[in-house]
């Protein structure tokens, strides 16, 4: 909207590696109140890990190297190892992961700094917590589902499936961890002179010695953003614009139903995915009572049809009163849905977990 004509606006900003947490737009006049992400403080790489060190807060242990002989010196045999974050690898996997990243083989310059973290086991939980630059909000909790196969089989990916509530995140628990991870992690930022307003993605492991932070992004993160923000109740642009404005307001409230998220992925997918291929089955399945379909990798060909364009390709969420009826709405939606090669979890949220 056009400020100077009364009306209010708001710029959310994609991630940029060259600018850090504006608290405005900097390029409109008047100034645009900015609901932005900082790279610098994403994913699992040394300076995200630098500042979960810093804040002390209850993370995975690791380390970073440049040095080969020093990432293969860890024991991968040790009760608790560190292993490259890149997946829970056999030993003599891990010799020739670490030797690929840091020749530049694999990753080139970017790969010649090795993060090792301490190997955990147990379920996940993803935080999205809205900041103001001093204060914070948590979001519903969700769980996603990382690898590509069902029971956890297969290759990491970016998230094969979602859903929300998750039972074992009580609002003690939550309330714990805003405590202990999130909020440290803010004043960390405000220390070192950076006024952070957006959204911070907490992603968590519950261990068998409690929660442990595993990573940080500074965005909406997919799929759990598509069963969090539909269980919303109250004003979102609302909720964002006082977050920009370094004003947050009443904490945001959410429906006693549940949001379960399947994403169908192309063939290939993740290493390297097929695409161009016509997606069929997508306005039977976005008519359907409590689904929703959201886009992700997908294009146009010729003729107008819509094909697949990316590893992921569609997140069909289906919402309900309970976690069991919003997955068979999903999975009906999904029965709908088809291109060549198709392929997707059959097993998101048949376990809640603490159920």
């Amino acid at each position: 909207e056009d400020g100077a004509e009364g009306g209010d606006a708001l710029l959310i900003a994609r991630p940029s590696e060259e600018k850090l947490c504006f608290p405005s737009f900097p390029f409109a006049f008047p100034p645009i109140p900015a609901f932005r992400v900082a790279t610098k403080t994403e994913g699992v790489d040394p300076y995200a890990l630098n500042y979960m060190d810093y804040c002390a807060g209850d993370n995975s242990a690791m380390q970073q190297t440049a040095d080969v002989l020093e990432a293969l010196g860890i024991d991968p045999r040790s009760e608790n190892p560190l292993l490259p974050n890149a997946a829970l690898l056999r030993s003599a996997e891990a010799v020739d992961a670490v030797r690929s990243y840091l020749s530049g083989d694999a990753f080139g310059d970017a790969g010649r700094t090795l993060v090792i973290e301490e190997g955990l086991s147990g379920p996940e939980l993803s935080i999205l917590a809205i900041c103001d630059g001093s204060t914070a909000v948590a979001l519903a909790p969700a769980q996603d589902f990382k690898r590509l196969g069902d029971g956890d089989a297969g290759p990491n990916t970016g998230g094969m499936g979602a859903y929300s509530p998750v039972p074992v995140a009580t609002e003690a628990v939550v309330d714990s961890l805003m405590a202990n991870a999130v909020e440290p992690t803010l004043a960390a930022l405000r220390g070192r002179g950076i006024d952070y307003r957006g959204v911070l993605y907490c992603g968590l492991m519950f261990t068998p010695d409690g929660p442990r932070v595993l990573e940080y992004n500074v965005r909406f993160g997919d799929p759990e953003t598509q069963v969090v923000l539909p269980r919303l109740t109250s004003d979102l642009g609302e909720l964002l614009a006082g977050a920009a404005g370094g004003r947050l307001g009443p904490e945001p409230t959410f429906d006693d139903g549940a949001a379960v998220a399947v994403v169908c992925a192309s063939e290939g997918y993740p290493a390297s995915p097929r695409t161009g291929d016509r997606i069929t089955g997508l306005d039977a399945a976005s008519d359907m009572a409590d689904v929703t379909v959201f886009a992700a990798g997908v294009g146009a060909d010729p003729d107008g049809g819509l094909v697949t364009a990316g590893g992921r390709v569609l997140t069909v969420t289906g919402r309900g009163p309970t976690v069991d009826d919003a997955r068979r709405r999903a999975y009906e939606a999904v029965a709908g849905i088809s291109w060549p090669g198709m392929c997707h979890r059959t097993d998101v949220a048949a376990t809640p977990t603490g159920d």
